[in-house]
């Protein structure tokens, strides 16, 4: 899988740019905020529909002005393809030239890794980075996995506001068994994808990570889940029902879910050092890469945002040459080269490339 242009229009901090890209390795530089991370950040868009920056479209409109454009050209092994995405007071998208109606459409076209400086704290922070990973990267899998998680959250929220009437306006607790039934109908999905690819992560993780540490560590991942079954589910609801009323809100769900990462059997957010918090997460990435080729046949995109200024130069050329058949996008502060790769360098400055 390729990208082979992108077209910038008042996106960020740029006016107007196209960019080709090389098949290989692609080495974006310069100095801070130039606009490095707004290239990776326009691909990030395509792939997934929303930026992993902000949650506000609007942030991603240049200053001064009232619209964005943002247009890919991709291929894979077995057709090309194009990505549109125009956002103004609302956000339109188009794949191969149609307009689609649900994000689910846009998912799976243009599959992507990423991997940014903030990453690290998907270990070290609570478990709604942890969630967010799984629900990126399952997404671009199995598309059907948003539209039911967004069903969840829906759901979920409408059993909240009922909590809130029982507490305050003495509501009878019975029309619970309608929300409970509900949620427990879309978290027996969601449980079920998330508890597949935590399998799959589990399978490469421990390879990957004994070459990162080279055999000098074993790492672990395990899923932690309110949900085991549909049944016990629905029970733990009805148990919880006076406790959740108190509160106000739904303290059992997998809105809740989460993951453990262990090195040599110890958790990795609570006894792992900087360097070890590094490599798992580099770990995990290096899984998720490998789980893609696995279900679709070829490599994803690779986007590495400011990873380079952590290794050395001898770790950081071992790594992009062990990364075969994969396409690279990297963003650093100082020009490097690369021997015996193919490999273009694109400066950046004040929103333009030389």
């Amino acid at each position: 899988m390729l990208i082979t242009s992108l077209k910038l229009q008042n996106f960020r901090n740029y006016d107007e740019i196209k960019i080709d890209f090389n098949n290989d390795i692609n080495i974006i530089y310069g100095d801070n905020a130039q606009g490095k991370t707004n290239i990776l950040e326009a691909i990030f868009v395509t792939s997934i529909g929303k930026s992993f920056r902000t949650s506000k479209d609007k942030e991603l409109i240049k200053l001064g002005k009232d619209f964005s454009k943002i247009e890919v050209e991709f291929s894979k092994s077995d057709r090309e393809g194009s990505i549109k995405i125009e956002i103004s007071d609302k956000k339109n998208i188009f794949v191969n030239g149609v307009k689609i109606k649900k994000l689910s459409e846009l998912l799976g076209n243009m599959n992507i890794v990423i991997f940014t400086p903030d990453d690290i704290n998907i270990l070290k922070d609570g478990p709604a980075k942890r969630r967010r990973f799984l629900d990126i990267f399952i997404s671009q899998l199995r598309p059907n996995y948003v539209y039911n998680l967004n069903m969840y959250l829906k759901a979920l929220e409408q059993r909240n506001n009922y909590l809130k009437q029982i507490k305050y306006e003495n509501k009878k607790e019975d029309f619970l068994d309608i929300w409970d039934e509900k949620i427990a109908e879309y978290a027996e999905i969601i449980y079920k994808y998330r508890l597949e690819f935590i399998k799959k992560i589990k399978e490469k993780i421990k390879s990957v990570h004994s070459v990162i540490t080279e055999n000098n560590e074993v790492i672990d991942i395990e899923y932690v889940s309110d949900f085991d079954s549909k049944e016990n589910f629905l029970n733990k609801l009805k148990n919880n029902r006076k406790l959740d009323i108190t509160k106000g809100f739904t303290t059992k769900g997998i809105h809740r879910d989460d993951f453990n990462v262990f090195i040599n059997d110890n958790l990795v957010n609570i006894y792992g050092s900087q360097g070890q918090h590094r490599t798992a997460i580099l770990s995990l990435k290096m899984s998720e890469l490998r789980v893609i080729y696995d279900e679709i046949g070829e490599n994803p995109i690779l986007l590495l945002d400011d990873f380079m200024s952590e290794l050395d130069e001898k770790r950081r050329t071992n790594f992009l040459s062990n990364i075969r058949d994969t396409q690279v996008l990297v963003t650093c502060t100082d020009k490097f080269v690369l021997e015996k790769n193919n490999f273009n360098l694109y400066n950046v400055k004040s929103g333009m490339i030389f």
